[in-house]
């Protein structure tokens, strides 16, 4: 039986990919602002799920930026949206979408990487440690 991280571990890198694409540009980014867009995503696919009203929390242009990129990756994988132009190179053969369910997990596994990886590198832990592996 496969591991979680194996298991979805093309979403996983997926969702990490858009984190980085935007850290790469905008180094102001640290781990608080990720943990605080994954929690927003996952309250908002909750919300979702359950036919409830989300409203998103006040975000910063930076948050917003990551919010939209990371959002749009789950999109994309949900088989809602389409991958733009220089995103591309990840288009790959995928037989069928990802659930919701499936996405509200995969976000809150790397929320608990961010935890993790924050707690061991300081305000930049996780950031640093995922650039290492998402080219």
């Amino acid at each position: 039986m496969a591991n979680f991280e194996e298991e979805y571990l093309d979403i996983l890198q997926n969702i990490e990919f858009a984190i980085v694409n935007v850290y790469h540009s905008e180094q102001a980014l640290s781990d608080y602002d990720v943990s605080k867009i994954l929690n927003s995503l996952i309250s908002g696919y909750q919300a979702e799920l359950s036919k409830k009203d989300f409203i998103q929390p006040h975000l910063s242009p930076l948050q917003e930026r990551l919010y939209k990129s990371v959002e749009h990756m789950c999109e994309w994988r949900l088989g809602r949206e389409t991958l733009d132009t220089e995103e591309k190179h990840l288009q790959m053969n995928i037989t069928e979408s990802a659930s919701v369910e499936e996405i509200i997990a995969c976000l809150k596994r790397i929320r608990k990487s961010v935890e993790t990886w924050n707690k061991q590198g300081g305000r930049k832990g996780y950031l640093d440690y995922i650039d290492q592996f998402i080219v």
